[in-house]
């Protein structure tokens, strides 16, 4: 990695440092954070720091002095190279390791113990049938047969026969002609075939 790529993005925190340079802030209390917010063991020892809310190493766990390795607030080679307000910031270990432990077990067996262990599958909704479906559903209940007992013909047949009638008498009198004259001004109809022709340019 060159020297200008490095000095743009965030440079990879390291698990421990020899700068003997020391934050002027306050030094941060590990009583004060959730025991899921820090690790103190030894191997990776390090807690989320309160200003940019990432895991930090703490250099020295096993020293006199404990304290946060510099770091910046971004991912190392990708965010921007921007120094974190909590680097070099003294740590105060004041919680045993046997303590802490305890206390994180508890807080997972509890949070197990919270969780559903049973897994419910979700109901089986029926699909909605489309517009075709309907429209043969309501053909078929109207083409079924009658709750009484007769066939479907003969209702049928007899609805017929009781219009019958009434279709024959309209029908008689839509071919029946008017005994009047035809309307004046009104054209002769032709009674021959009209061929006409277009005239010669």
């Amino acid at each position: 990695m060159s020297a200008s790529t490095r000095e743009r993005t965030a440079r990879p925190r390291r698990s421990r440092t020899r700068s003997r340079n020391i934050s002027g802030r306050p030094p941060l209390a590990v009583s004060t954070l959730k025991p899921h917010q820090y690790d103190l063991r030894p191997v990776c020892a390090s807690l989320i720091c309160p200003d940019c809310k990432t895991w930090v190493p703490i250099t020295g766990i096993q020293a006199k002095r404990q304290k946060l390795v510099p770091h910046d607030t971004g991912r190392a080679g990708k965010d921007a190279a921007v120094r974190c307000q909590g680097s070099n910031r003294l740590v105060t270990v004041d919680i045993e390791f046997e303590k802490w432990q305890e206390r994180l077990e508890d807080g997972s067996a509890e949070t197990t113990g919270r969780r559903r262990t049973t897994v419910r599958r979700k109901p089986k909704i029926q699909p909605v049938p489309a517009v075709s479906q309907i429209a043969a559903q309501k053909q078929t209940s109207s083409n079924d047969e009658p709750s009484d007992g007769r066939p479907l013909w003969l209702l049928r047949k007899m609805e017929w026969a009781s219009t019958e009638s009434a279709v024959r008498e309209t029908d008689t009198r839509r071919a029946a002609l008017p005994d009047s004259d035809a309307p004046l001004g009104a054209p002769l109809v032709p009674l021959t075939t009209l061929h006409p022709k277009r005239p010669a340019r």
